[in-house]
């Protein structure tokens, strides 16, 4: 036994609860788990994952392919922190208790306000319980998710395509083709990546933008992100929104901040934002921006049409300071990734 409360076994079977974990669904509300029960002797007597939100929990689907009294004094390897709390199902703690098992072995404590707390329970009812195995490999694939539920929002990525003197559209408000192909198919390959994109209402009277993924050739992409519309003004009911494979979900804007929790309790965990200098500089100004996108192309376009409009920023010791985290060249354009720079404290 390692140092830290678990075997070299641990660590294997773990890597095959995180293979099960991967069949569940990638988008939703509830995370991907996987669970695999293991005997005192180490043979393995039963594998589950979760399958998406009102489906058992993985640990209940585990056990569900037992026997009563098959997983006495057995091990639970299971990627996430067994639950605490009844929603549709009950407490995954509770049932591996109830199923007698012996150890329960995790990688990520669970970070929810009403699900955390199932290794402690289990603790007090004389589990033996082992925590942070593969939490590294684990963290990369429930990533999005665990920023989703820490930070209750979803994860917020600010794309903007300009000029090299930081225009996004020409003085008459044209914009289509500032970038050359290939940033233009980066940019769709991220908007499959997201499980929303959002606009304001100006770029969908101005633009009237479709909001999908499509590859190069044209053709959908299998996933396609949830188009949100920020705003109050009212969209026209045959805009090619209207066509897209998700309803549009409209959001007021009023409170940024309350937006995005409310996103991230409909189960958008990463949200891919579009939509012109009003939406991306409400997000700055706000401090809700985890990642900018800005796409350079090399052509000068003049005029007063910014990429960014005022962010309330007076002098240059209020700047909002970002780091860069990679500069890749797209044909003939530049895409610089840049995430913000901790402020003091944090």
């Amino acid at each position: 036994m390692t140092t830290s409360g678990h075997t070299m076994a641990d660590a294997a079977t773990m890597r095959r609860a995180l293979e099960l974990a991967m069949r569940g669904p990638a988008r939703g509300v509830n995370p991907r788990v996987g669970c695999v029960i293991v005997s005192p002797h180490g043979d393995v007597l039963a594998e589950g994952w979760h399958r998406g939100a009102g489906t058992a929990h993985a640990e209940v689907d585990a056990l569900g392919k037992l026997e009563p009294g098959a997983a006495a004094g057995a091990t639970a390897v299971v990627t996430l922190e067994p639950c605490n709390h009844t929603g549709r199902t009950g407490p995954c703690a509770v049932a591996l208790i109830d199923a007698g098992i012996g150890r329960v072995v995790y990688a990520v404590a669970d970070p929810g306000d009403h699900s955390a707390g199932g290794a402690e329970r289990l603790r007090d009812a004389g589990v033996e319980v082992a925590g942070g195995v593969l939490a590294d490999e684990v963290e990369a694939v429930l990533g999005d998710w665990l920023f989703a539920a820490r930070h209750r929002r979803p994860h917020v990525t600010v794309k903007w395509a300009a000029g090299l003197d930081g225009r996004a559209a020409a003085s008459d408000g044209s914009s289509r083709w500032i970038t050359g192909p290939a940033a233009r198919a980066d940019v769709h390959r991220r908007r499959a990546a997201a499980d929303a994109i959002a606009v304001g209402t100006g770029t969908v009277l101005a633009d009237d933008p479709a909001l999908t993924a499509r590859e190069p050739g044209g053709e959908f992409f299998d996933a396609q992100p949830v188009p949100v519309v920020f705003g109050r003004r009212p969209v026209p009911a045959d805009a090619a929104i209207s066509r897209h494979p998700h309803a549009p979900v409209f959001v007021e804007g009023a409170d940024l901040a309350a937006d995005l929790h409310d996103l991230q309790r409909r189960g958008i965990r990463s949200l891919f934002v579009e939509g012109g200098p009003t939406l991306a500089s409400a997000f700055l100004a706000a401090g809700l921006v985890d990642e900018l996108l800005v796409y350079v192309a090399p052509v000068l376009l003049g005029g007063p049409r910014l990429a960014v409009g005022d962010l309330g920023i007076d002098t240059i010791a209020d700047a909002r300071r970002f780091d860069f985290a990679a500069v890749e060249r797209l044909g003939d354009d530049l895409l610089v990734v840049a995430h913000p720079r901790p402020t003091e404290g944090n």
